[in-house]
């Protein structure tokens, strides 16, 4: 009797451990979902959110009357209108999708910024890496290819005479000297004919010009617009 009421209660134990034990294998291949603790803050904010805009108009009311509720309902709905539209715009933007409007304001900078999000939308491992303190990319993708990614400003993409770098480049001096490194050039602009011959040659530069960069930041990739064949 003793014995069996020892197996009755190690059995649970023994259970619980195999269960942890597989809840660690499926984390460890990304297959369980998550815990409470990971999902509480989301969920203590959503709540906030859904509430605290409630819980403001039923104090305006006791408050101030009908005409203080009636006021907050309509800067809620105007908050709403213009707030929705503004995060959806920010969250496409983080996923790495951009307008041509939104690449139209963009500085060497922020072209940067949206490149390295296109290109980890693309499942690029993006590393940043500022050359003199130009913005500058190196990326990896799961076929081991490496792309080392500059940028050309809009103003200074037509009427060069000869592409700096020396022939057959448009690459700045001070780059990674591996062959097998893909270079490619973004411009919201248009590349001279000068320059065009020169990265069409053996070893040049892949060039991305405003019109391509609109197709990329659409969502369309490098391999489907043809520029790393």
């Amino acid at each position: 009797m003793a014995e069996q009421g020892q197996d009755h209660r190690t059995a649970p134990t023994s259970r619980r451990a195999q269960r942890r034990e597989t809840v660690a294998e499926l984390r460890s291949q990304g297959r369980a979902g998550p815990e409470l603790r990971d999902i509480l803050p989301g969920l203590a904010g959503m709540v906030l959110v859904t509430a605290g805009p409630v819980i403001g108009l039923a104090w305006l009311f006791r408050v101030y009357g009908v005409g203080a509720l009636l006021l907050g309902a309509v800067l809620l709905a105007a908050a709403t209108l213009v707030g929705v539209p503004w995060r959806r715009a920010v969250v496409r933007r983080r996923s790495g999708r951009y307008t041509p409007a939104e690449l139209a304001v963009l500085d060497d900078h922020g072209l940067a910024v949206a490149a390295e999000r296109i290109l980890r939308r693309d499942g690029w491992h993006v590393l940043p890496m500022p050359d003199d303190g130009r913005p500058r990319l190196y990326a990896r993708d799961r076929r081991d290819r490496r792309l080392d990614v500059s940028f050309r400003p809009a103003e200074d993409g037509s009427g060069a005479g000869e592409p700096p770098g020396g022939p057959a480049t448009l690459r700045e001096p001070g780059g990674p000297a591996d062959d097998r490194v893909i270079r490619v050039v973004v411009s919201r602009g248009t590349y001279s004919p000068t320059e065009i011959e020169w990265a069409s040659r053996p070893g040049g530069d892949h060039l991305v010009d405003g019109r391509q960069l609109q197709q990329w930041a659409s969502g369309t990739s490098l391999d489907t617009l043809g520029l790393l064949r």
